[in-house]
């Protein structure tokens, strides 16, 4: 269920984007960079695109790609004049941009080895989820008795799974998590172990199944990894 080589892999690449956004500051503070850069370079707009491509590297294309895409839009004012007939239909351009990306990085991404989300005619079971939430919020209540896990993206929303039913597969499961101000929140058995690799920037990842219940003794053979991105938000696992 690891994979060493790219949890060491995304450890460089955080700590080379946070020593560039250190420098960045340290060149501002010291009146190095030109005022015009320096509106473009410390802006929010370029703490989004910095964190999508930090996500795209990490190996959440979708959610890097739509980070850029958004971080670009409004940064484009800021280094052009947009004519007042282009900035009407900005927001459609925007929607338009998003849609695209999300079809674009999200053909064909999905593993063979995923079972399908869901099956109308058999009515099975949701064994992985993939879900992308953006100003909006998703609750998902899941059942399947060979949950291998799933990917879940939060911006500006939250997401919720209840697992309390669920059995996770012979090799248990994998969750990949994004949240960027938002939150993503897990309700998982007491029993279950549950692996904290999530990087987190101005966020946190928190079990607060401690609280719930008087004691928690886990179950080795039943392990549950959560994986991911947070910044401004967080991931919390609990029980009630």
């Amino acid at each position: 269920m690891e994979n060493k080589p790219e949890n060491s892999n995304r450890r460089a690449f955080l700590g080379l984007f946070l020593i560039v956004v250190g420098a960045l500051w340290i060149f501002e503070r010291l009146e190095l960079i030109p005022s015009f850069w320096n509106d473009i370079l410390i802006s929010w707009q370029m703490l989004l695109i910095g964190i999508g491509i930090f996500s795209i590297i990490g190996g959440n294309k979708t959610t890097g790609t739509v980070l850029i895409v958004i971080g670009g839009f409004f940064l484009v004012p800021e280094v052009a004049h947009i004519p007042y007939e282009l900035r009407r239909i900005g927001w459609p351009v925007l929607i338009i941009g998003i849609g695209v990306a999300i079809l674009v990085t999200h053909s064909g991404r999905r593993n063979r080895n995923h079972p399908p989300q869901f099956d109308p005619v058999n009515n099975k079971a949701l064994d992985y989820f993939d879900d992308f939430v953006i100003f909006g919020g998703r609750e998902e209540y899941i059942s399947s008795q060979n949950f291998v896990g799933g990917k879940t993206t939060s911006i500006f929303g939250g997401t919720e799974y209840d697992l309390r039913q669920a059995n996770l597969s012979a090799n248990g499961a994998v969750i990949d998590s994004m949240a960027l101000f938002g939150g993503c929140g897990f309700k998982v058995p007491p029993d279950w172990t549950v692996k904290n690799e999530v990087t987190a920037i101005f966020g946190a990842f928190t079990d607060k199944r401690g609280s719930s219940l008087n004691q928690i003794v886990t179950d080795p053979s039943k392990t549950l990894v959560v994986k991911g991105f947070v910044a401004f938000g967080g991931i919390e696992i609990k029980y009630l």
